[in-house]
């Protein structure tokens, strides 16, 4: 799993909410932060910053949980690298 897409996610989410401390396996959902429009947020950033094309079916919830099953998506969706 790529510790880069984990940090730049973290630091999105962080961002967002300064007055949190969120670690990379917190789940956000759980801890009240996140709402729909913010949901949307985090899949237009992840598809733009890591130029990936979230499909429907993986739009899971358990996908967003945290910063590291997020990182797991980009691993998943991004393409092979050599």
């Amino acid at each position: 799993m790529s510790g880069n897409a984990k940090d730049q996610i973290l630091d999105f989410v962080r961002a967002r909410y300064p007055q949190a401390e969120i670690d990379e396996t917190q789940d956000i959902f759980a801890l009240g932060f996140v709402n729909s429009l913010f949901a949307m947020e985090l899949v237009m950033f992840i598809e733009k910053t890591f130029e990936v094309t979230i499909p429907n079916d993986e739009l899971k919830i358990d996908n967003f949980r945290s910063a590291t099953s997020m990182a797991e998506l980009v691993d998943r969706l991004s393409p092979a690298r050599v």
